[in-house]
């Protein structure tokens, strides 16, 4: 039995597969609010408390917002705070009393939908989160591409690309820099546009013929465009997948394309965007995947930065 855990930055969502990819058991707790001891021990619980179920033990696998450090071995890039600078990985596996991989949850999450997802067959699948935060996850024949630095795919942390001059210089992100995507894309920097206590709100009363909350979905919608464009001059991918809450909205599958088009140099944009095959469970199930079985069907490379950390940086 795999165990994945995802943990987001309102939930942590784990679940439990069995031989060739199965769904067992999935549950789901908050996450504890900027608080680094508790978030240890929910994830501890959740484990202990799937296997208690089960009434077995399993390998686990954890995808986490940022990434642990090469140089340190300290988690950095979260938009969950408390994580970063800390130990998370060696926490963990403290808390457990066992070894267990980690990686990044876009990483999880292209990697579930690559292996036998929305971008299944392809060469190379982009996996997008959109949720508390914006990030993304590389899938290159099967593997996911990490980089020198972990921070592949972090598309996030990139300006807002061809701004209007209302655009500038941006909303303040938590990094510390102005006008980054994520400050743009976010859910919540779309409640905030719209003025609303979230993105579904927002979403919900553009649904209902609310014209104000229309403008603001059309505004995303270009802002996504313009975002995904670049990504696509760089990496030219056969697919986006777009994963996290806001990847629920039905309505930017037609219209992004239609709206990125101008902005990718190329005469004809034959990338597909596509919602998750697997859904909410997507980056859960990459994170189980973490511990592939040469004899099953989906085999994936581990990288070094996915791997166990038993003796720290």
């Amino acid at each position: 039995m795999r165990i994945g855990i995802d943990l987001g930055g309102t939930k942590i969502e784990g679940a439990a597969l069995e031989r060739g990819g199965s769904l067992v058991l999935r549950r789901r707790v908050p996450t504890p609010a900027q608080d680094y001891p508790a978030t240890i021990l929910a994830v501890r619980d959740l484990v202990l408390g799937i296997e208690q179920e089960l009434g077995q033990s399993g390998s686990v696998g954890i995808g986490m917002p940022g990434a642990l450090s090469p140089a340190t071995g300290l988690v950095k890039n979260s938009n969950s705070t408390c994580l970063n600078g800390k130990p998370f990985d060696r926490d963990v596996m403290a808390a457990l009393g066992r070894e267990v991989r980690f990686a990044n949850d876009a990483n999880c999450f292209a990697l579930s939908e690559a292996s036998d997802g929305a971008g299944k067959g392809a060469r190379t699948v982009f996996g997008v989160i959109l949720g508390t935060g914006v990030g993304g996850g590389i899938v290159r024949d099967g593997g996911v591409i990490e980089g020198a630095n972990a921070i592949a795919g972090e598309w996030g942390h990139s300006p807002l690309p061809w701004p209007a001059d209302d655009e500038r210089p941006g909303p303040l992100c938590y990094c510390g820099r102005r006008g980054c995507i994520e400050s743009f894309l976010s859910g919540p920097a779309l409640a905030r546009e719209g003025g609303a206590d979230s993105a579904e709100t927002v979403a919900g009363q553009a649904e209902a013929g609310d014209p104000g909350a229309a403008a603001v979905l059309a505004r995303y919608e270009d802002r996504l465009a313009r975002s995904l464009a670049t990504v696509i001059n760089l990496l030219d991918p056969d697919v986006i997948v777009l994963g996290g809450g806001l990847g629920h909205m039905e309505r930017l599958y037609p219209r992004v394309p239609a709206l990125w088009t101008p902005y990718v140099f190329s005469d004809v944009v034959v990338t597909r965007l596509v919602p998750p095959a697997w859904g909410d469970s997507s980056g859960v199930r990459g994170a189980a995947w973490l511990w592939p079985d040469p004899g099953e069907g989906v085999s994936t490379p581990v990288s070094a930065t996915a791997r166990s950390r038993r003796d720290g940086p």
